[in-house]
């Protein structure tokens, strides 16, 4: 049978009878829209029984948009629900739960053939809150930081028309809603070596991982033990050894399996001595499993201050015992930093460095003049002068100690403070780097120089001490014709005390790591010295739960 084509004129009414029912259609759909974000349950707004996880950032964005549907097909919506669950899926490599925006669900509502307005309006609903969980994921993390540790300053703030607006301009077409999600989840290259991390020892898990390795005597170079074809099969797993080139004797500890295991060392914050002792081996029994969750929190932990690096910032790695400074999201100078010990700990938090102070003055601190300090004096007071120590008055003026009934003195009763001079050997070295915060806490020299040297480096009593203080003011002083290391010894010389202001005051960051991508593509782990993984593991953990990012920044 052969169809005669329409006349024109009845095609013309075809298209107009199709348009018109169309917009009837739409016009249903943005009604039930309307009415499901107009009508909480009990409080909360819902679809089928589904809580939004973002009601304030949806119910506005449809608002602003009059409630018109907004994946249809008319809005090339096929091509952003696409887009939209291929990185949903894809959340699972940045560390994140698919589940949390909604996966199975949409999946659910999408492979079944939807008939009625109001499925599609909650089709509509669905897809854009799944949207806003995701944004809302990869732009400050699934965690609330101040929620573990309450001296968290670092900024989440955000203001909901912001929000609305980027979400309306991301859904104007399936290849902004692209560009936008990948510009988002492009955070900079630490993340992005973590993320590869992760699929590494996913991968590592997926192939059964790697066996426990019993417990026994101390394994040196040369010697032979009947655990070695578990720690060379190790050792291969995890790249410090590419092949097991060993002789025959597979119990031998060969030199080539030595300079692997000072790699594996190296990489877990061990003393890279090539001695198999009872930390390596306690580093090489750590499940593949936990070094997962260790490196799904440390991606967490990036995500947190995501917003907050610059162009230019210094960051400490309070875990990893090391400072950074960076500049254009390159790093463009570390050294080795003593950070607070576990009963002192150097706290998480962000400020500006505003200003240098060279031959620095230190007065003795409330806690380490109660523990330490006073007790000392109280046995000996020659104890002030080889510290090179005076007692003042809130004036300045010095007190003569003799002139003390130390018998009745407590840390809360005595009246004055206790400073010490400047010299080599005041407590602070020879410069600090200044960031007036509550904490009493900044970056600084220090007499203790051989510290420097240790795998672990949790010794002070909450700041910083940096190895290398002066290639760091110099870089942040940024007058190198002015302010050098020649400069620099001319007033360390002279024994006064000297203060210099930055031109602009540069953000610094002390933040917790124990998991970072190193060079070589090495995957370095660092000690949870402060016991700090587990909590943002567990968080990470708990179903998806709103919480408005309101600025908590002091600076």
């Amino acid at each position: 049978m052969i169809f005669k084509p329409l006349n024109p004129y009845l095609s013309f009414l075809l298209s107009l009878f199709i348009l018109f029912f169309s917009s009837l259609s739409l016009a249903a759909v943005s009604d039930d829209i309307k009415q499901l974000l107009q009508n909480p349950v009990d409080g909360e707004l819902s679809v089928s029984g589904i809580k939004l996880g973002v009601p304030e950032i949806v119910r506005n964005f449809y608002q602003y948009n009059d409630y018109q549907p907004t994946w249809d097909d008319k809005s090339d919506g096929k091509a952003k629900i696409k887009v939209l669950l291929r990185h949903i899926n894809d959340s699972d490599k940045l560390g994140l739960s698919p589940e949390d925006y909604l996966q199975t669900e949409l999946k659910s509502r999408l492979d079944k053939i939807v008939k009625s307005d109001r499925e599609k309006a909650e089709l509509d609903i669905l897809l854009t809150d799944a949207l806003v969980r995701l944004a809302y994921h990869l732009k400050f993390g699934k965690v609330v930081p101040s929620t573990l540790d309450p001296d968290w300053n670092v900024r989440r703030a955000f203001t909901s028309a912001d929000q609305v607006s980027k979400l309306h301009d991301a859904l104007r077409s399936s290849d902004k809603l692209q560009q936008q999600l990948i510009q988002t989840s492009n955070i900079g290259p630490f993340y992005q070596g973590l993320i590869n991390a992760l699929a590494r020892y996913r991968a590592i898990e997926a192939q059964g991982g790697w066996q426990p390795i019993p417990a026994g005597r101390t394994i040196k170079p040369g010697m032979s033990d009947p655990r070695m074809p578990l720690i060379t099969a190790h050792l291969i797993i995890v790249g410090d050894l590419k092949t097991d080139n060993s002789s025959e004797n597979k119990r031998l500890y060969t030199p080539e399996i030595e300079k692997a295991v000072k790699s594996f060392q190296h990489r877990h914050g061990l003393e890279d001595d090539g001695v198999i002792g009872k930390g390596t081996l306690e580093q090489m029994n750590i499940p593949v499993a936990r070094r997962i969750k260790q490196i799904l929190a440390n991606l967490e932990r990036i995500r947190w201050v995501n917003d907050n690096l610059g162009d230019e910032f210094v960051v400490v790695n309070i875990a990893g015992f090391q400072v950074y400074y960076a500049r254009n999201n390159k790093v463009f100078w570390h050294s080795r930093a003593q950070v607070g010990t576990r009963y002192r700990r150097t706290p998480v938090f962000r400020d500006e460095i505003t200003y240098i102070e060279f031959n620095p003055t230190w007065t003795v601190p409330p806690t380490i003049l109660r523990k330490d300090v006073l007790p000392k004096l109280k046995k000996d007071r020659a104890y002030l002068k080889q510290k090179n120590m005076r007692i003042i008055d809130h004036n300045g003026k010095t007190i003569d100690p003799d002139s003390i009934n130390w018998s009745t003195v407590t840390a809360q009763t005595f009246p004055y403070m206790i400073r010490q001079d400047p010299g080599p050997n005041n407590a602070l070295g020879r410069v600090k780097i200044m960031f007036p915060n509550k904490h009493m806490v900044y970056l600084h020299d220090t007499p203790s120089k051989s510290k420097f040297n240790r795998a672990e480096r949790a010794f002070s009593s909450g700041c910083v001490r940096v190895q290398k203080p002066f290639e760091l003011v110099e870089l942040l002083l940024k007058e190198p014709q002015k302010w050098n290391q020649e400069s620099f010894k001319k007033i360390l010389d002279s024994q006064k005390t000297r203060r210099i202001n930055l031109q602009q005051p540069v953000p610094v960051l002390l933040l917790y790591f124990t998991a970072r991508m190193g060079e070589q593509d090495q995957v370095y782990f660092f000690r949870d010295v402060y016991q700090r993984d587990e909590k943002v593991i567990k968080a990470l953990e708990q179903p998806f739960k709103y919480v408005h990012p309101v600025s908590t920044s002091s600076t």
